[in-house]
């Protein structure tokens, strides 16, 4: 079953900081996936993640979070310094961070103008289903100065648009993970289960 919601909605609560409210959104439609007869759930990108500990708290359902499951591959790797690209919420929110700082993984990010331009770039382009050879050789010039600068050992595909721009299994010797293709695997997982 899918319960498709309301992008606008959810990112004027994010960008205007109302994480109850987005809590409370969230959990009614998760509410209507079990009252549909769902076993479990997921969201099914990485940005409404931010409220996922609280959302999983309110949940009729077992959820399983794309960013754990993310976790879990980076910890089966051996990464230790992956870099981590998505929207801003994703890049400067803690929700990343504190699982991975939990597994003994630093997570690194752009620098600010990077991040600017990457989300910009994601709701401008990638969300509307836009993706220019520029923009990916500008993440690609981004990818390489943090291998450079920042020694990462991994890039991490925090949103579910990048693996579409970014088709690569790995990118100068470093391993792409594409958080929307470990989710699903996560989920195939729990149906055979």
């Amino acid at each position: 079953m899918i319960n498709s919601i309301d992008l606008k909605r959810l990112l004027d609560l994010m960008g205007s900081k109302q994480l109850d409210a987005l809590t409370s959104y969230l959990a009614a439609e998760v509410r209507k996936l079990a009252q549909a007869g769902a076993d479990f759930g997921i969201l099914a990108a990485n940005t409404p993640h931010v409220v996922f500990d609280a959302l999983r708290s309110l949940s009729p359902i077992p959820l399983i979070s794309i960013i754990e499951v993310t976790c879990q591959d980076a910890r089966r790797q051996g990464l230790k310094r992956p870099g981590l690209f998505g929207t801003r919420f994703t890049m400067q929110g803690r929700f990343y961070p504190d699982v991975f700082l939990d597994a003994g993984i630093t997570l690194i990010v752009p620098a600010p103008d990077e991040q600017t331009y990457i989300h910009d770039t994601y709701m401008n382009e990638w969300v509307n289903g836009i993706f220019r050879p520029e923009s990916r050789a500008r993440l690609l010039a981004i990818v390489a100065r943090l291998k450079a600068e920042e020694r990462i050992d991994g890039l991490i595909l925090g949103g579910t648009e990048l693996p579409l721009l970014m088709r690569d299994v790995g990118y100068q010797g470093i391993p792409i993970l594409d958080t929307t293709k470990l989710h699903v695997d996560a989920v195939v997982a729990q149906l055979l289960s």
